[in-house]
């Protein structure tokens, strides 16, 4: 029966009162208004918008059912509500009216002046449940969080303390405006809460930390965050966000809970580290092999591996790596953010890459002064020789350095691989292949070179995490 009323009393409004234009909202006087008519002799405008920006249109005020000039004194009485309903977490909306005779034409934003002050309405925006758990995650994973808000500076600080941010000393829009790039920048960095900010001083702050070498994701739902979601590495939004803000994010957020940003931070990092790994091993073991070859064919009277080999053990050695997508990554690998760096993928690939070639040179000298496969008759067993250390050297490499620990105690291992390239030479395929037989006295040898292949390359491996790092 109520809802009847208000449709009965929603429709006899609309029928007395007839929309004749409007000044549409924008960020920089940050309000609107509607021109609204009763009685064709007279028009009414309404104007809705941030206090402080109805403020400095308003002359007078509505107080106690009359009209009184807008002096210091209500100033400060209102200015006293309106930031003690702010620092409650209540956004404040003004709204003043103005009576005007009709008119033809458009109204513009000159007809914004003089307009009485009818009230304020104060409503609540709490923050989501998961918010604060969220800010922690991210605070844990190495993120820093900044809030860039158009909201008062008394509001947006009391949802900081809500949620367990410290907000520290607040910037606002209308103090950046005189800054900088560079003075913006160094603000930008110690700064956690801006507010009454713009569109474009958002793309601005987002774009001044990018240009200091941060990686930035900015979230935002509202049609004043898409400049700053175009202008971020990520731009974040959620599914019930304007069409705008949607258009000009990365990521679609489908879940209510910001959880998802923690969990998708870490998944993203574990993704990156195990596509390192695929990197640095496929570019060691390469270099390694190449470097190994141009040495062998220095001296030697054949190809030390025929092409078939190659193919064959390069796709041994790729189906090896078929789980490296699904591999562990160490803790510390996603507790801090990584970069792409081709120096670094350099260094690895010089250090790494001759540990192979080194035990390949060994295993050129034994098969050549101990099997005595010196001739093209004996290249079978030479290439045989050298065909299993490769595939063995370059699937052990998977294991030595996917992690900067001691390997196989946690890496998935690729025994089977390893069995069946270890016994290809003595299978029935070994004649289509091109392979050979190897003597029993070649596994002894065979042992003692991994050994020193695995032990050497730790080595290595300590000694260049503590030079530089292991990402």
């Amino acid at each position: 029966m109520l809802e009847g009323v208000e449709q009965d009393a929603a429709r006899t409004l609309s029928e007395r009162w007839q929309k004749v234009d409007e000044i549409p909202f924008d960020f920089e006087r940050r309000r609107m208004s509607v021109v609204v008519a009763e009685q064709a002799s007279v028009h009414q405008l309404i104007c809705k918008g941030a206090l402080q920006e109805i403020l400095s249109v308003s002359t007078q005020v509505r107080y106690n059912g009359d009209i009184v000039p807008l002096d210091d004194t209500m100033l400060r009485r209102i200015t006293r509500v309106t930031d003690t309903l702010n620092r409650q977490g209540l956004r404040v909306v003004a709204v003043a009216s103005k009576v005007l005779p009709a008119r033809e034409g458009d109204y513009q934003r000159v007809d914004e002046s003089d307009l009485i002050l009818e009230g304020y309405i104060a409503f609540l925006d709490p923050p989501k449940e998961s918010t604060a758990p969220a800010l922690n995650a991210l605070k844990a994973s190495g993120i820093t969080v900044k809030i860039l808000t158009g909201d008062s500076e008394l509001v947006a600080a009391k949802v900081c303390h809500d949620v367990g941010l410290d907000a520290g000393e607040v910037v606002i829009g209308s103090e950046i405006e005189t800054l900088s790039d560079d003075e913006l920048a160094r603000l930008a960095r110690q700064t956690t809460l801006f507010a009454r900010l713009t569109p474009m001083h958002k793309e601005r702050i987002v774009t001044l930390l990018k240009r200091e070498g941060h990686v930035v994701g900015f979230m935002g739902d509202g049609i004043n965050d898409a400049p700053a979601l175009r202008a971020a590495d990520i731009g974040i939004s959620v599914d019930g966000a304007v069409d705008i803000a949607r258009e000009a994010a990365d990521i679609i957020l489908l879940e209510k809970s910001l959880m998802v940003l923690e969990e998708g931070v870490i998944e993203g990092r574990r993704t990156f580290a195990n596509m390192l790994k695929y990197i640095k091993m496929t570019a060691s073991s390469n270099f390694g092999n190449v470097f190994s070859v141009l040495v062998a064919s220095a001296f030697l009277p054949f190809l030390p591996m025929l092409p078939l080999h190659l193919l064959i053990q390069n796709l041994l050695y790729d189906v090896s790596q078929v789980a490296i997508p699904f591999d562990n990554v160490d803790d510390e690998q996603i507790q801090t953010p990584q970069r792409w760096n081709p120096v670094d993928l350099g260094r690895f690939m010089l250090f790494f890459g001759p540990i192979s070639s080194i035990f390949d040179i060994l295993t050129f000298c034994l098969m050549w002064f101990v099997f005595h496969a010196t001739t093209p008759e004996h290249q079978a067993l030479f290439q045989s020789g050298w065909f299993v250390v490769g595939l063995l050297s370059q699937t052990l490499i998977v294991h030595m350095i996917r992690t900067r620990r001691i390997p196989f105690i946690q890496s998935r291992a690729a025994w089977p691989l390893m069995v069946m390239g270890t016994a290809l030479p003595l299978s029935p395929l070994a004649g289509y292949l091109q392979l050979q037989a190897l003597p029993l006295t070649y596994f002894p040898w065979l042992v003692a070179i991994l050994a020193g292949y695995m032990t050497l390359t730790q080595r290595v491996k300590g000694f260049y995490r503590r030079r530089y790092g292991w990402q």
